[in-house]
């Protein structure tokens, strides 16, 4: 695959990103335009290594070697092909997925891995440049039909292909705009708010019908769900976010970081927010270390904070992989986001004890700095160091501290479905619930993950759909 000495030839190379007075003024995309023979030379570096272990990594089963010969060969509308063959939206993963697949390509054993990411992306971009992506609708339809409530990215991989297989599909979203954390939770500097609408539109051509402000079990009954369609695709995510109970929770200025972002992108969208959540001339304290915590970095950038300090209860990563860590297992190493080259500080071993303030407003976080001890046979110990109490100014206070479950007071609660030990929605392996006819799909079944994984999940569930319905399925999938 690719050129046979490219490996040994080029090295990894990404396009630059721009400028970072320029791009924390506007909320476009991060990186400069890049010619598309570079890319064609990164592709050049995927080596005929015999077993692709990047399939490994990634759960879509992507063609990577294929369509990064492809790519080297310049031959774009075969590439994209092949790309989606088992990626719907690669439109997405190319700019916004971790890139598991590059953690466990081969040359990462002691080099630096494939660019699979930007070539994805880059084909993506072409298909989409060049009409080679563009509506599928079916050619006949089953008479059957799928109500698919959440339109994040496992709903809307779900909704697809079963439309393809000739379902009459309704996307139930409870927001005024399609895409879920596609749209409102991920800034717009990393996911254009157009591009999401963009596969949006194109799948309404193909046939599927979008409703949204539809909040099923609180606006749409969700009786009128069981009444109408033939099977029902939960896809709602894993919306319920971790807490910090600690004193002073309740202090104005203290937010959960899904509170705060989808407000800019609204804003971005040209729509007016009352009282919107802004870090403009503030001290802002972020709390978690995550991909949401650096979004919010990314974005209180954006918003002229004075200065942005992110805080992680766990220790800090090393910079390569540990011996317990072996290739091709996801590297649990120091990973630096566009947002954190963008300025802020990061601090690890750090547990917050309350929070201060006057008039109801939040001044002061109060810390302690934590030691780990480990413990046989289980986690390590965590154990506060005694006199490494701490204070700093805090006019703001994002909680980016993960999610633990889907929400369980509507449309869970209606249908009286059983749930797993972490309160995600259980189902069996074709995904179907405990209530037949109704299946789970992304978050909602497995917790907060990737984005991969939920297209994943969502092209799962709707093989487990389609054979439920028709008796057999031809639709394509991975076991996950």
């Amino acid at each position: 695959m690719g050129k046979t000495t490219g490996f040994k030839e080029f090295p990894r190379a990404l396009p630059p990103y721009r400028p970072t007075a320029e791009r924390v003024a506007d909320h476009l995309e991060l990186y400069e335009e890049w010619p598309r023979e570079n890319v064609q030379q990164q592709a050049a570096r995927c080596m005929d290594c015999g077993i692709p272990f990047c399939h490994t990594g990634c759960p879509l089963g992507n063609l990577i070697p294929e369509w990064n010969d492809l790519a080297y060969q310049g031959r774009w509308d075969e590439a994209t092909r092949r790309l989606l063959a088992t990626n719907n939206f690669p439109e997405f993963t190319g700019r916004i997925c971790p890139a598991p697949c590059e953690v466990s390509c081969t040359l990462a054993i002691n080099k630096d891995p494939i660019t699979i990411e930007l070539i994805e992306k880059t084909i993506s971009d072409a298909g989409f440049a060049n009409g080679w992506i563009r509506p599928e609708p079916p050619r006949t339809r089953t008479g059957k039909s799928v109500a698919v409530v959440g339109s994040g990215p496992a709903g809307l991989a779900a909704a697809q292909q079963l439309n393809r297989a000739g379902h009459r599909v309704t996307v139930f979203e409870r927001d005024e705009v399609i895409g879920g954390l596609l749209r409102l939770g991920i800034p717009d500097f990393k996911l254009p708010a157009e591009l999401v609408q963009r596969r949006v539109d194109l799948m309404a051509e193909e046939g599927i019908d979008f409703r949204t402000n539809a909040h099923v079990g609180v606006t749409v009954q969700t009786t009128e769900l069981r009444n109408r369609f033939d099977a029902i695709v939960l896809a709602t995510g894993a919306t319920v976010p971790r807490d910090l109970p600690v004193p002073g929770r309740e202090l104005d200025g203290v937010h959960f970081a899904m509170e705060y972002l989808p407000q800019q992108n609204r804003v971005n969208a040209g729509d007016a927010v009352e009282n919107q959540i802004l870090a403009t001339d503030k001290h802002v304290i972020i709390l978690g270390g995550g991909d949401t915590g650096a979004d919010c970095l990314g974005t209180a950038h954006r918003q002229g904070a004075a200065s942005v300090t992110q805080f992680e209860l766990l220790p800090e990563p090393p910079g390569a992989r540990a011996e317990d860590n072996p290739w091709p297992q996801w590297s649990r190493v120091l990973r630096l986001s566009a947002a954190h080259a963008e300025g802020g500080e990061r601090d690890y071993n750090i547990s917050t004890t309350g929070l201060t303030g006057s008039g109801g407003k939040v001044e002061r976080l109060h810390a302690v700095r934590v030691g780990w001890t480990p413990q046989p046979g289980g986690r390590p110990a965590m154990e506060p160091l005694p006199g490494s109490e701490f204070e700093v100014e805090a006019g703001l206070v994002l909680l980016a501290m993960g999610f633990l479950h889907p929400e369980q007071s509507s449309v869970v609660k209606d249908l009286g479905l059983d749930l797993d030990g972490r309160g995600n929605i259980a189902s069996d392996a074709n995904k179907m619930t405990s209530r037949d006819g109704v299946f789970v799909a992304g978050d909602a079944r497995r917790g907060q993950s990737l984005v991969v994984w939920a297209i994943a999940e969502g092209r799962a569930t709707a093989h487990g759909v389609d054979a439920y319905l028709m008796g057999e399925t031809s639709l394509p999938w991975v076991q996950v």
